[in-house]
């Protein structure tokens, strides 16, 4: 059924964009993960808060509370603040994720069409999950490119290093 194959293949996708992350965050130090290019700029450490903040509103009760909780406080999400540590940020990170996925396995081709809200708005499950996918690979995508500014010279890359897409057609 095209409804099972698209949450499998959602979820495939997100756990892409967590390894991404994951791979990325790996090879920076902590005091890069905090570092700002510039005041208007978000670190690594703000992308994170942000993006655990974001998948805990969405993603508790998904089918039946709107996803932007009244307990949410965005704006906090974009200051570090006393107990933003490196490991804090994880263990959010970490609970973060894994909230979106048990959510996720535990959905059913029937539910994509479920009416959800987020901030008042009515979608579909379905529209309401790839709002999440472009929004988090946006935010990913932010955080590799940090990490990969930070790592310099030290990156290891994430897909396919530079000069070597020949050698894998031979």
């Amino acid at each position: 059924m095209l409804a099972d194959a698209y949450l499998e293949d959602i979820i495939g996708q997100l756990r892409r964009l967590k390894s991404l992350a994951d791979r990325a965050l790996a090879q920076v130090s902590d005091e890069d993960v905090f570092a700002q290019l510039d005041e208007a700029s978000n670190s690594i450490a703000i992308l994170m808060k942000h993006l655990a903040g974001n998948m805990r509103s969405r993603w508790t009760d998904f089918l039946t509370t709107d996803g932007e909780k009244p307990d949410r406080q965005r704006e906090r999400e974009f200051l570090i603040e006393d107990e933003d540590t490196r490991e804090h940020l994880m263990a959010r990170w970490e609970a973060s994720w894994d909230r979106l996925f048990r959510t996720l396995d535990s959905l059913t081709a029937d539910e994509l069409n479920a009416r959800v809200t987020i901030r008042g708005e009515s979608l579909s499950a379905m529209q309401a999950i790839n709002r999440e996918l472009v929004h988090y690979a946006l935010h990913v995508g932010q955080i590799v490119l940090l990490a990969k500014h930070y790592a310099g010279k030290q990156w290891h890359s994430l897909s396919i290093p530079r000069g070597t897409t020949e050698s894998l057609t031979e």
